[in-house]
């Protein structure tokens, strides 16, 4: 009876040993961490098109980033030609989407001052009548003398003159977009526009 016990007892103890041994301890169990993937912000940088035209050895369109200067466009149309001319350029501004940089040659502003030729566009941070424009020329000298650039006027500016509404002022504009006016007198050559009324704005008008 005795020799049962004992071996009842070191059944129970093997099996309870074996039972120990084999299922793991709940704290023995390895936790399971959930790593969360770290975010990456990739930071935006907006591109815009510029138009450069003129004195530089590349000129064209370029993408370029948003809040890039005037000389950095400058820079990447391959520099300035010899003889360009940046006395009219604010080289630190920065430039647009749609702006349109113009670099003329010291010869150029030269033929300009003297009237011997007409320049539409130096940079003075301006809006142009057809184009938002980073380099355009409100001719000075002509606003002095009081009278309206028909080849440059807004559409308010040459409202102004008499007998120029808002359709006629409109029809000068698409006009000499195809047409840049030569001559005062051209202007009669815009539909709706005829001598009396060109009689009226003669003295009022220049190119």
């Amino acid at each position: 009876m005795k020799k049962i016990i004992f071996l009842t007892i070191v059944i129970l103890c093997i099996g309870y040993s074996a039972y120990a041994f084999l299922i793991p301890k709940e704290s023995d169990t390895p936790l399971l961490v959930e790593k969360k993937e770290e975010e990456i912000v990739v930071e935006a940088h907006p591109f815009i098109w510029i138009d450069i035209k003129g004195a530089v050895q590349k000129p064209g369109v370029y993408e370029v980033e948003e809040g890039i200067r005037v000389a950095e466009v400058i820079e990447k149309a391959g520099g300035l030609l010899k003889g360009a001319n940046t006395d009219f350029l604010n080289m630190s501004r920065k430039v647009e989407d749609g702006d349109v940089i113009w670099i003329y040659t010291e010869k150029e502003i030269e033929e300009f001052k003297e009237g011997k030729t007409k320049i539409e566009y130096i940079e003075s941070a301006c809006h142009c009548p057809d184009v938002q424009n980073s380099a355009c020329i409100s001719n000075t000298e002509e606003k002095q003398e009081g009278k309206v650039n028909i080849n440059t006027a807004t559409k308010e500016e040459l409202m102004t003159l008499s007998g120029i509404g808002a359709a006629k002022a409109l029809a000068i504009i698409e006009y000499r977009k195809t047409n840049p006016f030569q001559k005062i007198e051209d202007i009669q050559k815009v539909s709706g526009i005829g001598e009396s009324v060109y009689e009226k704005i003669k003295d009022s008008i220049t190119i």
